[in-house]
C-alpha cells in the first residue's frame, strides 16, 4: 500500500472516527448526517487506492473515476436540504457547506488552500452552534472541535503528499473502467436551487453544483475550445473576410454540455409561515406584502428563507431572526433580544421599531436598516457585503450613512492597524 494512502487512513481512524463519535453522542440528524459524511471519506479512499496504482487519466476520463465520490458529496447537501427545519441545522449546514472540500484530488496546483477555503465556509456555521450551545450543552463544543480538527489534519496531508496536485503512478497501470473511444458521462443536472441572491444559499447551491458538474469532468473545463488553425483566422486570410456562413467546426464529441439549454424548469416550491416548535419558519413567500408574526414570545427565533418581494411584520418580543437567501425584501420587527442576521440575500429593507443589540450583514449586496431612538446603540457587523446604509432617525425623516467597504491596513511596528478608507475623487 503506498504511503500516502496509509498516512489517509490515519486521518480516517482519527479526526473523522473522533467526528463520528462525537456526532453520535448528539444522535438525531447529526448522527445520520455524519454516516453519509463518512461514507464520503470512504469514497476518497477507493478512489486514492485506484490512484496510488495507476498512471494520471486523460481529462476526460476523470468525470467517470470522480463520480462515485461526487455522489456522496451531493446526498450530503441533499440531506440537509431535506431537514431544514431540524434544530440542529447549523450542525448540518457546517458539513454541507465544506464538503466540497474532498474536490481536492481535481484541484492543481494548490488543493490545500482550496480546502482550506471550504474549512472557513464550515466556520461561519459552527460559530453559530458554539454561541447556542457553548453555556448549555458542551457536547455540541467538542463536536465542533471534532469536525474542524478533520480539515486541518486534511490540510497536512495534503501538504506533505499531494502539494501540487494528487500524485498518481506515472509508471502504473493504464486507468481501469474506461474503454478506449468512450465518451465520458455527462455531468448530472444541479439540483433545484436554493440559495444566496440575496445571494446565500442559492449562490452557495449553484456553487456546489458547478464543483460537482466540474470534478465529474475532471480538469477538462477548457477542453470544450477548438483550436483555430491559421487558415482559418481572418487576419491571417483576408479571403475568409468576404465568405458567408460560418467556418465548419470538427465534428461533435459524444458528451453533452452541461449547460443544456433543455434542462428542466425548477418546481415551485409550496410557501411556508408556521411555527415548528421554538422555530417560527417563513419560506418560498413570493410577493406577500402583508406577512405578519403576531404571536412571536421571547423563547421563539424567525428563520426567513427565500423569500422574494415581499414584507413581513414580527410583533413583539422575539430571541433572533435570519434572513437567509432572500431578495427584494422588507423585514419590521419590534424588540429582538439577541441578533438580527442576513446572510446570502439582496436588496433587503429592515426596520427597527423598539431595540435589537446586534444586527449581523454577511455575504448581502444592497442592505438598508432603519434604526430607531431606542436601537441607536445597536452594533453593525459586517462581512464580504456590499451597498450598506444605515439610516438614522432624524425629527420625522431618516438621515443615512454608508457602511464602509474598502479599508487600509498598516503595520505600526507591532501589530496590524485597519481603518474605513476615505473616498478619494
Amino acid at each position: 500500500m503506498a504511503p500516502y494512502v496509509e498516512a489517509f487512513d490515519m486521518v480516517l481512524m482519527g479526526a473523522v472516527a473522533d467526528y463520528m463519535k462525537h456526532s453520535n453522542i448528539i444522535g438525531e440528524d447529526v448522527a445520520q448526517h455524519a454516516e453519509v459524511f463518512k461514507a464520503a471519506f470512504d469514497a476518497q479512499r477507493t478512489f486514492l487506492m485506484m490512484a496510488c496504482k495507476h498512471q494520471q487519466p486523460l481529462e476526460n476520463e476523470m468525470g467517470v473515476l470522480l463520480k462515485p465520490m461526487s455522489d456522496k458529496m451531493q446526498a450530503i447537501q441533499d440531506f440537509r436540504e431535506k431537514n431544514r427545519g431540524s434544530k440542529l441545522f447549523n450542525h448540518l449546514s457546517a458539513v454541507s457547506e465544506s464538503v466540497a472540500a474532498l474536490g481536492w484530488v481535481a484541484v492543481t496546483p494548490k488543493p490545500g488552500p482550496f480546502v482550506k477555503e471550504m474549512n472557513d465556509a464550515a466556520t461561519f456555521y459552527t460559530n453559530r452552534v458554539l454561541k447556542e450551545f457553548k453555556e448549555s450543552d458542551r457536547r455540541h463544543v467538542e463536536w465542533v472541535k471534532s469536525f474542524l480538527r478533520i480539515w486541518t489534519e486534511l490540510q497536512a496531508y495534503i501538504k506533505e503528499y499531494h502539494t501540487t496536485g494528487l500524485s498518481w503512478n506515472k509508471s502504473g497501470l493504464i486507468t481501469p473502467g474506461i474503454s478506449p473511444g468512450a465518451c465520458p458521462l455527462a455531468p448530472p443536472p444541479p439540483p433545484p436551487g436554493p440559495p444566496p441572491i440575496l445571494q446565500s444559499e442559492t449562490a452557495k447551491d449553484e456553487s456546489r453544483s458547478q464543483l460537482f458538474a466540474q470534478l465529474n469532468q475532471g480538469e477538462g473545463i477548457t477542453r470544450g475550445l477548438r483550436h483555430v488553425a491559421d487558415d482559418q483566422k481572418t487576419h491571417k486570410n483576408p479571403n475568409l473576410r468576404w465568405q458567408s456562413g460560418q467556418v465548419n467546426s470538427p465534428s461533435k464529441t459524444c458528451a453533452e454540455s452541461p449547460t443544456s439549454p433543455m434542462s428542466p424548469p425548477q418546481q415551485p416550491r409550496t410557501p411556508l409561515l408556521e411555527l415548528e416548535g421554538k422555530k417560527w419558519r417563513v419560506e418560498y413567500q413570493e410577493n406577500e406584502r402583508s406577512l405578519v408574526i403576531s404571536e412571536a414570545e421571547l423563547k421563539h427565533v424567525a428563520y426567513v428563507y427565500k423569500c422574494n418581494n415581499s414584507v413581513i411584520k414580527i410583533q413583539g418580543k422575539i430571541n433572533s431572526i435570519t434572513i437567509d437567501s432572500c431578495k427584494k425584501l422588507g423585514l419590521v420587527f419590534e424588540n429582538v433580544v439577541g441578533i438580527v442576521e442576513i446572510i446570502n440575500s439582496r436588496n433587503v429593507e429592515v426596520q427597527v421599531l423598539c431595540k435589537v443589540p446586534t444586527i449581523s450583514i454577511n455575504k448581502t449586496e444592497g442592505c438598508h436598516i432603519y434604526l430607531s431612538e431606542e436601537s441607536l446603540g445597536c452594533e453593525i457587523i459586517s462581512a464580504k457585503s456590499s451597498e450598506m446604509n444605515i439610516l438614522i432617525p432624524r425629527g420625522e425623516d431618516y438621515k443615512e450613512y454608508p457602511v464602509p467597504e474598502q479599508f487600509k491596513t498598516t503595520w505600526d511596528g507591532t501589530k496590524l492597524c485597519t481603518e474605513a478608507a476615505e473616498n478619494v475623487g
